[in-house]
């Protein structure tokens, strides 16, 4: 292990202050050393307080894998909430400390076309699922339709989830709507906000979109099963509201676009998927994310608009059925949508029961 991978991993474990001297009597290592590892930790984002007596760490928004599985010292809550996570789950999944499944691969980069592309290109090569890809940023990430995806360094969270289902088409779940609930979830829990869902994969905050969501499938068509899926998620989470693009600014916003952040990237990641994997196991039995997706979602009782066949629409959003589709009267009778988008006069706030 690289000198600074151990301090890394020896000052997350204390609140103390450790001098160069003392660090590198723990590691084994010299001084100098140990003061070129610090340089190198902070060149790539954490955060060390530099005080008379050394170094003591501080919370730091750098994506990593061992925060996000988990694998940090083991205390007294840790240990009860893994207890509570094991009751949560049916075996005999394994699950981390955090609540991911422990056969889950992370892979981080600092720069990629898209995670999605990242996930493809997995399935070609037959690796390993579950496997979640993460991107510190995206050179050509884009959400439905092909639209590009505003993916400042640093700022969002910019990741795709491949699983290897193996259902028929009829058994697959609602992945886009499991993974809905999930972010919403996490972000209650997290910093106590109710985010709102707008049919069928944006979540917003306070009127303005903080998340999309694309899930992708591949079929065999065989043995008429999904084989792949791929939840692509775009998450603003810091980005300033001045510094998003005149285009959006209106209509986009993150989760702490007004001040500093309240919680790390890494948990927030660690939240969503934990929540999404809890509801994916309850599966089939348990169905109740539909009733929180369907009282989250701003879109029921709403007129909305929408093109079919080239044709345009207006009517009530009446109802989301148990696959996910949109139910809405027009003047022309009742219509079931099951893809494509919808437009809203107003995005309003609505009373969360």
């Amino acid at each position: 292990m690289a000198v600074k991978d151990q301090v890394l991993a020896f000052m997350k474990q204390t609140p103390e202050v450790f001098s160069g001297e003392k660090l590198a009597q723990i590691l084994g290592v010299s001084r100098t050393a140990v003061w070129k590892a610090i340089k190198e930790l902070e060149k790539a984002g954490w955060r060390f307080e530099h005080t008379a007596g050394g170094y003591r760490y501080l919370p730091s928004d750098v994506l990593d894998v061992g925060e996000i599985l988990g694998r940090q010292p083991m205390d007294s809550s840790t240990t009860a909430r893994q207890a509570t996570i094991e009751n949560s789950f049916p075996a005999p999944q394994k699950w981390t400390a955090s609540g991911l499944p422990a056969d889950l691969t992370i892979e981080i980069t600092t720069t990629t076309e898209s995670t999605m592309l990242d996930a493809k290109r997995a399935i070609t090569a037959g690796a390993s699922t579950p496997r979640l890809f993460l991107t510190e940023t995206q050179t050509g990430g884009h959400g439905r339709f092909g639209r590009p995806f505003f993916s400042p360094a640093g700022q969002g969270i910019y990741m795709t989830l491949l699983l290897n289902p193996n259902h028929s088409f009829q058994e697959t779940p609602q992945y886009t709507l499991l993974a809905a609930v999930a972010v919403c979830r996490a972000i209650h829990e997290l910093t106590g906000r109710e985010a709102q869902i707008k049919w069928v994969n944006d979540i917003y905050l306070d009127g303005k979109k903080i998340v999309g969501i694309l899930s992708e499938a591949q079929s065999d068509m065989e043995s008429g099963t999904i084989s792949h899926v791929a939840i692509g998620m775009g998450l603003n989470f810091s980005t300033p509201q001045a510094d998003f693009p005149t285009e959006i600014a209106k209509k986009a916003t993150s989760l702490f676009a007004a001040g500093q952040p309240s919680i790390t990237r890494n948990q927030l990641i660690q939240a969503i998927w934990r929540h999404f994997f809890q509801l994916l196991a309850g599966l089939p039995e348990d169905t109740s994310y539909l009733e929180e997706y369907r009282r989250r979602s701003f879109v029921l009782g709403q007129m909305v608009t929408f093109r079919r066949q080239g044709v345009e629409y207006q009517g009530t959003a009446t109802a989301i059925t148990d696959l996910g589709e949109l139910v809405v009267t027009t003047a022309s009778g009742v219509i079931t949508l099951n893809s494509g988008e919808i437009s809203l006069s107003q995005i309003g706030q609505q009373n969360l029961r």
